[in-house]
């Protein structure tokens, strides 16, 4: 089973490049991010047509998290648990069967959090509170689960370019990382670096200041798989080709493969 992130950065701006990639790349589940879009104007018919079963929760012009499966999504919780007054969103999660296992998926737009003297960073630290403790209960079930998505996290000075020029932003702060590393530390597989330990690995270039043509990026997009399903990964990759298509998202796809 191939299972696909993507910050799309608006899906009707980049509708035609998420069709061109899902013909080219053939995803089995794509789960993407800042849809921007309501649930009801989502353009989900030319996606449909290519094969794909839709999860969606939407949000007017900006965040939005969907879920796009060739195979039947069961099981569908929008939100994540813990803050029942949280409207924003950024959490969609639905069990995914091909016929010969199941895996339980989740599409995540982790707050940006910045700037960092605002109640945003507040909220970016307590999101991620709140999903260590829903992994913590995901990991209890035993099962296979990936949680995939833009986490606004730069790991280590390894997924950035230049450190030093970060040092202040929200996704690298040491905050940010203690949070994202206890919760990796519950027993998750960062996929990508399970198969790919050098640096350069970016899936994030700005548009300012010529950063994709400096290759000037941060690795931000992430798959966080349980040990279930790390014992079947096989591949991880980067497809940073479509950061040169016109129009792009400033995200990239980031994908895996996993035995069935």
């Amino acid at each position: 089973m191939k299972i696909a992130t993507w910050n799309i950065n608006g899906v009707k701006a980049r509708l035609e490049t998420l069709l061109t990639w899902l013909q080219q790349a053939a995803p089995d589940v794509v789960c993407l991010q800042e849809i921007k879009s309501l649930e009801d104007n989502f353009p989900g018919a030319r996606i449909e047509e290519l094969g794909y079963n839709l999860a969606l929760n939407g949000q007017k012009g900006f965040n939005g998290v969907a879920i796009l499966s060739k195979h039947p999504l069961d099981d569908i919780r929008k939100g994540l648990p813990g803050d029942s007054s949280d409207v924003q969103a950024r959490y969609l999660e639905a069990t995914i069967s091909n016929g010969s296992g199941a895996v339980r998926v989740a599409s995540i737009y982790l707050p940006n959090g910045n700037p960092v003297e605002s109640e945003k960073y507040g909220y970016k630290l307590g999101w991620m509170d709140r999903l260590s403790e829903h992994a913590k209960d995901l990991l209890k079930l035993e099962e296979p689960f990936v949680l995939a998505g833009d986490y606004n996290v730069i790991p280590s000075d390894l997924d950035v370019h230049d450190p030093a020029a970060w040092a202040d932003d929200a996704l690298i702060r040491p905050e940010t990382r203690t949070k994202y590393h206890a919760f990796a530390n519950l027993g998750l597989t960062d996929a990508l670096r399970a198969c790919h330990q050098d640096a350069n690995q970016y899936t994030f270039w700005d548009y300012q200041a010529g950063a994709w043509q400096k290759n000037n990026g941060i690795r931000i997009d992430h798959l966080m798989l349980s040990p279930q399903a790390a014992d079947r990964l096989r591949a991880c990759e980067i497809d940073r080709f479509t950061r040169a298509w016109e129009s792009p998202s400033d995200h990239v796809p980031v994908w895996i493969e996993i035995a069935a």
